[in-house]
């Protein structure tokens, strides 16, 4: 009986045994299985899991991805057109410039600089870009102008409109620190005739006068007729002049490469949700969170410094209803559904910063899986490239307070007073810094936002080389969709310089134009039968979207865009027609008489018989058969297309319609 209870205590423990063992290798196994699975995922996750490539010559792939057909004979072409000598050194003086704000004030301030310096007969001193100073704790390889810009480009490609040099000469940088050069702070509105009454005679007089830029320019962007020259030099400062350093260069068309790695095109989107922007129009109801309380603060301190001239708490909801708050990510992603993108699109997301953070990006994400930004292109290693050296910062150790002594809290207890007394009121707890989310943490300890830290102000040059590498993206992409560009501010931004630029090197690429008023109107329909699959609501956004490709975009977006940044919109001064493509259109004028659209001169012979030869070649390679379509190919399909002009391409007229596709009912 002992001997048989003995082999039962042996072979329990032989199980238990057994099973730790088990239960050991399985862990060992689970772990060792997911960091491979975590690692496959992060190296197959980005360039696998697309769409099957798509013929280019598909009906579909035209649709999503193709020229727009109107605008295929506009050309860039931005050299002088009159009579155009070249800049002397025996000039009228030196005019050197302080630039605040970030990337989009940045790059066309340096535009209107050139061109001031041009109508001054001056020679320009290469700007400083203070947010990208040596006192924001970058590295000291740079010098503030060549952390984002390519100085030795900037200087060559301007030989013929203007000298610039890299510092003044040393007796006016005595004369500079001594205080005795007239200062000047300028407004983007600034007309020319300010500059020659008033700038002129004080720069004959100093040899030098500095400009202080804050508003993204100095000069008026819509300029006389008699001035296209300076329209045109504007264009090759921002197109020809202004490279970024070669590693930002190189860093951006390799991301461009690796997004276009599986044959396929991408969608680039800005969404243009910066707190500035947000807190100048009253969008702060668009969060619903702490968020919100940060929009509404920025919003007191513009209303402090009377840049905002309204209440500090506005119906967002209004706002949104005339165009003036942003499209938000979960709407552009129902936007691309309805045009017929798939699921599996590359859509790129431009910005370095988008406030809310990821949250706000939740929806478009579950949309779209392959929702990428520079993060996921590079790693850490090519981004810290960009930075070179910087100093690091001492770490922020955490110190816990000393807690006290029993003796002291019984000492305090003694003094406190006569008994009976009430308890005080417990003390509110602590947030200490290791429980802050972020740098908004401030706002549940103080009313009043603290000073930047030191990090903080080398984050903001940082967002500079992002933005710069996002650029590049964007102009690249096969399509641009902003989120929020023209807002009303008077300030320059990202999207708007993207659409320009595209608009300027290839305007038949896919530049989408969507006015926020109508997609207003749009998502707060509430007849019922708009909302069947494949009906009325999905074919409005088609024809909305369709039309601000082409012409009627065009010229709509015009006539907000270009009273407020000429680089947005650089039509017709910049361009010109090539007669093979199209008839050369009326000029389209605003009501003051500006044309916005239209009346481009027409290309030189050179120009049109290279682009012929280019034509040519391009229709000889596609001359390649029809494929079946894939799954992704036909999803979203059976809906009725539009062209650029918006209008249909079937032939099935309005009246064969079902009673359902009657928009009025």
């Amino acid at each position: 009986m002992m001997i048989f209870k003995s082999k039962i205590k042996l072979a329990a423990l032989g199980g238990l045994v057994l099973s730790l063992l088990s239960l050991l290798v399985h862990l060992l196994l689970a772990k060792y299985s997911n960091v491979d699975l975590v690692q496959y995922s992060a190296l197959s996750g980005f360039g696998q899991d697309f769409a099957p490539k798509l013929d280019r010559q598909s009906a579909r792939y035209r649709k999503l991805w193709g020229s727009v057909k109107p605008l295929e004979s506009l050309q860039p072409y931005a050299n002088p057109r009159t009579k155009y000598p070249v800049p002397n050194e025996r000039n009228n003086g030196f005019i050197y410039a302080k630039i605040f704000g970030g990337f989009e004030k940045i790059r066309s301030s340096i535009c209107d600089l050139v061109a001031i310096s041009r109508l001054l007969n001056a020679t320009l001193v290469i700007p400083e870009i203070q947010e990208s100073t040596n006192s924001k704790g970058i590295s000291s390889k740079f010098k503030s102008f060549s952390y984002i810009y390519n100085e030795e480009q900037f200087i060559a490609a301007l030989t013929n409109d203007i000298i610039v040099v890299k510092s003044l000469p040393n007796s006016l940088k005595e004369a500079r620190k001594r205080n005795e050069l007239p200062i000047i702070k300028l407004k983007s509105s600034t007309l020319p005739s300010f500059y020659i009454e008033e700038v002129l005679p004080k720069l004959k007089k100093a040899k030098a006068v500095g400009l202080v830029l804050t508003d993204g320019g100095c000069l008026q962007s819509i300029l006389s007729p008699s001035m296209a020259e300076y329209q045109r030099l504007r264009c090759r400062v921002a197109f020809h002049a202004l490279h970024f350093r070669p590693e930002i260069q190189a860093l951006g068309h390799r991301m461009v490469t690796k997004l276009r790695a599986g044959g396929q095109p991408y969608i680039a989107f800005h969404p243009g949700l910066r707190r500035d922007t947000l807190a100048y129009h009253g969008c702060a109801e668009l969060y619903q969170d702490v968020h919100t309380e940060l929009i509404q603060f920025r919003r007191a301190q513009l209303i402090k410094h009377r840049i905002v001239k309204e209440k500090l708490t506005i119906d967002s909801f209004a706002r949104r209803g005339n165009g003036s708050c942003p499209i938000m990510p979960e709407e552009v992603g129902l936007l691309l559904r309805a045009m017929g993108y798939a699921p599996k699109t590359i859509i790129y997301l431009a910005g370095s910063e988008t406030f809310g953070g990821q949250r706000v990006l939740i929806p478009l994400r579950a949309m779209y899986s392959n929702l990428v930004d520079r993060t996921a292109l590079c790693n850490k290693q090519e981004l810290s490239s960009l930075l070179s050296f910087e100093t690091p910062f001492p770490e922020d150790h955490f110190e816990a307070p000393t807690a006290k002594r029993k003796e002291q809290l019984q000492e305090e207890w003694n003094k406190a007073g006569p008994r009976p007394r009430p308890l005080p009121p417990p003390p509110d707890r602590p947030i200490y810094q290791h429980e802050k989310e972020g740098w908004y943490g401030w706002i549940t300890e103080t009313d009043t936002e603290p000073d930047p830290s030191p990090s903080d102000l080398r984050m903001q040059a940082h967002r500079l080389l992002w933005d710069a590498l996002d650029y590049i993206v964007s102009v690249e992409a096969d399509a641009f969709f902003p989120g929020f560009n023209n807002d009303g501010s008077g300030w320059p931004d990202f999207s708007s310089l993207v659409m320009g630029h595209r608009l300027y090197e290839m305007a038949s690429a896919r530049t989408y134009r969507p006015d926020r008023k109508i997609l207003f109107e749009l998502f707060n329909i509430t007849r019922e039968h708009l909302y069947y699959p494949g009906r009325n609501w999905s074919l409005s956004v088609q024809e909305h979207l369709n039309k601000s490709l082409g012409e009627d975009g065009l010229i709509k977006e015009a006539r907000f865009s270009k009273p407020t940044s000429f680089l947005a919109h650089p039509l017709p001064e910049c361009s010109c027609r090539t007669s093979e493509y199209d008839k050369i259109p009326t000029p389209v004028k605003d009501s003051n008489d500006q044309v916005l659209y239209g009346g481009e001169d027409e290309c030189p012979k050179w120009m049109q018989h290279g682009l012929a030869t280019v034509s040519l070649e391009a229709v000889n390679s596609n001359e390649n058969p029809d494929h079946d379509p894939s799954e992704d190919e036909i999803d979203m399909d059976g809906q009725p297309e539009f062209d650029e002009k918006g209008s249909r391409m079937d032939s099935v007229s309005s009246s064969e319609q079902d009673d359902e596709m009657d928009p009025n009912d």
